[in-house]
């Protein structure tokens, strides 16, 4: 079992930063991959990140060189968030899929964040 937590959203002004952060724990050395979503207004969830345990990364290109995500040693998972726009108005979620057959991944509660004037 993984339990996910985000945490780090709020409001922030255009050109603004925050830095979001999800808290792991449970069965930590099954996670496969960990991930950023984002749900904004009128959109479907989409892929903003991905790490896997391996290293690799990638991005959704509308975030590519502003955003980075990154975990330490004991599977903190944090996304950088840099140079804010109003198009990133979003609720952000924590997900983890697990090396266990059949997993269908694991979802924090979201975190919302508006980038707003």
């Amino acid at each position: 079992q993984v339990q996910l937590v985000e945490s780090g959203g709020g409001l922030v002004q255009p050109g603004g930063s925050l830095r979001l952060s999800c808290a792991v724990s449970g069965s930590i050395f099954n996670i496969d991959t960990m991930a950023w979503y984002r749900q904004a207004p009128g959109k479907q969830r989409e892929l903003v990140a991905r790490i896997t345990s391996r290293g690799s990364i990638n991005y959704v290109d509308s975030v590519k060189g502003r955003f980075t995500i990154s975990r330490d040693n004991s599977w903190m998972l944090y996304l950088l968030m840099n140079s804010l726009n109003p198009e990133d108005t979003a609720v952000y979620y924590c997900n983890a899929v697990l090396v266990v057959r059949g997993d269908q991944g694991h979802w924090g509660q979201g975190t919302l964040v508006t980038v707003s004037s």
